[in-house]
């Protein structure tokens, strides 16, 4: 018997814009609780904000796609890249 179960992808998406300093890891962080999401969200040196989550691709599609809406005015580039799953997550965290 074949196994269905869907296999989680992993993306590492890197924001640019005025994206620090506007609560967007906390409002990211309670966008990820309306989704079965595990991961991070972090600020880096240069300004922009790395987000890691790792769920179905139509919930990753999703949550994004909330995420984007929420800061449509903040955003001014988004990288999305698939990442490898090298790390295990049990739930979706604010990292320092």
């Amino acid at each position: 018997m074949a196994d269905t179960t869907p296999t989680p992808i992993r993306r590492r998406v890197l924001f640019h814009g005025r994206v620090q300093g506007v609560g967007f890891r906390y409002t990211t962080a309670s966008i990820a609780r309306r989704y079965p999401v595990v991961g991070f969200v972090r600020n880096l040196p240069d300004g922009s904000v790395e987000l890691v989550a790792e769920a179905e691709s139509y919930v990753l599609d999703q949550f994004l796609a909330d995420l984007a809406s929420e800061f449509a005015g903040n955003i001014r580039q988004q990288l999305v890249h698939e990442a490898t799953r090298d790390e295990l997550f049990v739930r979706f965290e604010i990292r320092r």
